[in-house]
């Protein structure tokens, strides 16, 4: 085969945040297959300083920033009739790099990292596409709207994604989806499910990196009596905050009526001006960005993971499970994920008066949490190492026939 061409909406460096773990896994395992050329965009001078990472990886690589305002982008999808998604990711400058390597460089298979990037495959293209969608995101903005979250916008968004969805699976020679139920819904919205090849690969671990040996619990959080519980992620994200803000107005009183000395800690970047109105909240941190989210689990009695709306697989969830944590977590946080409840982890509706009754079970039992916890870590030892996980790319890419089954 030729040289692989990798089209990414982020630097996949450093890998640190949900969509760039998956990405830089992605992009080491197809440089071991062949040379890649990458082309992405960059939003921070983190993602530009990622780009000397980037270079002792790909053959060669096209790092655009994106500077275009979300409402520059809203406006110009309007008037193309286009979703917003795409017209934020659009650049003349990394579509002419496209064109460019595909003439120079023998390209003879473009993988493309989640759907704003679809956009950028030529349609006279003859060699294969692979498009990882990861999840649905026209299903993802259809939730946002059916909660009340901006509906005109999120449902429009969500009309013209699901038509861009459906015009890639037919474009692709394989369509792949980060779980088997998102699988499964990304097919029930398919005008015609039988014309596309989805396939699943669910989301690793890097179990070496995410070690309880290997780190030292953060101090501050640790000197406090506690119990303490931990949430992580990208604090923009609204599905986070949503999360967040239900846990704080929710959860947070009623653990602290049970264990008055309990403790809510939000770890991750971008925290919204709603959550830091909430900032002297008794019993709440708001951290914000930190150098190693590792610390902050390791001092956790316990991660919770309460999403009301969610797609695809939960790195924050296997993170704390590889750190032999016990998780709290709701239905949508377990998605993609085949623990069992009780045993790896605690699986519960978002009712504040359930969670606490479980999290009483764990910690009036003498050794529970810490069985919980190492049950945990083995569970994704052996069910979601990056190697397992990413072994049917190679056929896929290749088009190859070598028998593979799905590592979801």
């Amino acid at each position: 085969m030729g040289d692989i061409l990798f089209l990414a909406h982020r630097v996949p460096f450093p890998p640190n945040r949900g969509d760039k773990i998956r990405a830089h896994h992605l992009l080491k395992k197809l440089a071991q297959i062949g040379p890649v050329h990458v082309g992405c965009f960059a939003e921070s001078d983190e993602d530009l300083a990622g780009e000397a990472d980037l270079s002792e990886v790909a053959t060669s690589h096209h790092v655009v920033k994106r500077t275009k305002p979300l409402v520059l982008a809203g406006i110009e999808a309007v008037i193309a009739r286009k979703p917003v998604s795409l017209t934020a990711f659009r650049s003349a400058d990394l579509g002419d790099w496209v064109r460019e390597t595909i003439a120079e460089k023998g390209i003879s298979t473009i993988v493309i990292f989640s759907g704003q990037m679809g956009q950028y495959v030529p349609d006279d293209f003859a060699g294969r596409v692979v498009i990882d969608l990861c999840d649905v995101d026209s299903a993802k903005f259809e939730g946002y709207a059916a909660s009340g979250q901006r509906v005109w916008l999120n449902n429009r968004e969500g009309q013209l994604l699901a038509k861009q969805e459906e015009h890639l699976a037919r474009r692709a020679d394989a369509t792949i989806l980060i779980s088997e139920a998102e699988a499964a819904l990304f097919r029930s919205r398919l005008q015609c499910a039988s014309m596309a090849n989805v396939q699943v690969i669910g989301n690793g671990i890097d179990a070496a990196f995410f070690d309880p040996h290997a780190v030292v619990s953060d101090l501050e959080i640790s000197s406090r009596p506690g119990p303490h519980f931990v949430f992580t992620g990208q604090m923009d994200y609204p599905p986070n905050e949503t999360a967040v803000l239900w846990a704080l107005t929710h959860f947070l009183p009623a653990i602290r009526a049970q264990y008055p000395a309990a403790e809510l800690h939000i770890v991750g970047r971008n925290p919204t001006k709603k959550l830091l109105a909430h900032h002297d909240l008794e019993g709440l941190t708001i951290w914000g960005e930190v150098p190693d989210v590792r610390p902050f689990i390791a001092a956790a009695t316990c991660v919770v993971a309460p999403l009301l709306i969610a797609r695809g697989v939960q790195n924050k969830v296997l993170e704390a499970m590889a750190m032999a944590k016990p998780v709290m977590l709701t239905a949508e946080a377990a998605t993609g994920i085949d623990a069992k409840d009780g045993e790896h982890w605690m699986l519960c509706q978002a009712d504040a008066s359930a969670m606490c009754e479980r999290i009483a079970e764990l910690l009036d039992g003498d050794d529970r949490a810490a069985e919980m916890g190492q049950a945990a870590r083995n569970f994704v030892l052996n069910h979601h190492d990056w190697g397992a996980m990413l072994s049917p790319l190679g056929s896929l890419v290749t088009d190859e026939k070598a028998e593979t089954a799905h590592a979801a």
